[in-house]
């Protein structure tokens, strides 16, 4: 098993506390080890490319270099899509252009931090740590109550698999994950026992980027989403990303407030799900703490 960083980034040590518990716990649970990254920065997000592109590409480099070089880790795990895609978007960008290893370099040297080297250490999102630590076999095998049928729709959202050329290990065949229609959730939650309803939308953007300046497209967006969902007969959306978690709940609330449009589907992180499954209690895993209550659901389908 390679050492790993966890790297929980901003949201999952502020609004995302759920995922950063149920993660944890998770973890724990199937025996996996990870150490966390101390002093670890925001890796930019969203916002810091409209300053400088380059500022966001230092800012998660100098997350990878903590890990390699202060941790001895061989890979940094974010749970977190906006996380994952800008480290991994800085893996790629440091390995194709010299001038940008130059330039965060230099950079590093003038803060005093760790400097980046290439292929040190490799940037994983939590599933796909799951997915070569355990895989479904693995979820089977430690298993001590079901998810008995429990219809859902998983919901990867836009910046786990785009853009395509930063994730070369993905789309490469059996056993890999796809940009194009992703499974790594689908296969750890039907291990579980769940159904995976046909969601055709399970890569489309949630909105997250735009709440803030134009609320009303995101709760479209959002909209789309949540009725889509139900279309197709869920019954919970699974979700892998805190950005994406806190708006389908946000603008699942904000419909009805706003525009009278009431839907019934429940928001739950993956890591909930599979806490559950693994016997972890709901509490430990912060399902009471979601702005979506599933309580009653998961009373009704034998669950809990």
């Amino acid at each position: 098993m390679a050492k790993v960083a966890y790297y929980p980034g901003c949201a999952l040590e502020g609004s995302g506390g759920p995922y950063d518990r149920s993660t944890r716990a998770l973890v724990k649970a199937l025996g996996l080890e990870m150490e966390y990254l101390s002093d670890y920065n925001c890796c930019g997000a969203m916002e810091v490319k409209n300053i400088h592109p380059m500022l966001q590409t230092y800012l998660s480099a100098r997350n990878l270099a903590l890990a390699a070089e202060r941790m001895g880790a061989e890979a940094v795990m974010a749970p977190c899509n906006g996380c994952y895609h800008n480290l991994k978007k800085a893996e790629f960008e440091l390995a194709t252009s010299e001038q940008a290893l130059e330039t965060v370099q230099a950079l590093a040297r003038k803060a005093d931090d760790p400097v980046y080297e290439t292929g040190k250490v490799r940037t994983l999102h939590l599933l796909e740590w799951l997915m070569e630590e355990v895989g479904p076999e693995g979820i089977k095998a430690r298993m001590t109550r079901s998810l008995n049928g429990l219809r859902i729709a998983n919901y990867y959202g836009c910046m786990y698999t785009r853009p395509r050329q930063i994730f070369p290990e993905k789309d490469q065949g059996p056993g890999s994950e796809s940009t194009y229609k992703p499974h790594f959730m689908d296969d750890l939650l039907a291990a579980a026992g769940a159904v995976n309803v046909d969601f055709p939308l399970k890569t489309a953007c949630c909105g997250g980027a735009h709440t803030l300046s134009d609320a009303d497209t995101s709760t479209q967006l959002v909209l789309n989403l949540l009725q889509a969902a139900e279309d197709a007969g869920a019954e919970v959306i699974a979700t892998e990303c805190p950005t994406c978690h806190s708006g389908l709940e946000m603008h699942q609330v904000r419909a009805e407030k706003e525009f009278g449009i009431r839907t019934s589907v429940k928001i739950i992180y993956f890591t909930q799900l599979l806490g559950l499954a693994l016997g972890i209690s709901p509490r430990k895993l912060g399902i009471h703490e979601n702005v979506s209550d599933s309580i009653d659901l998961l009373k009704e389908k034998g669950i809990i």
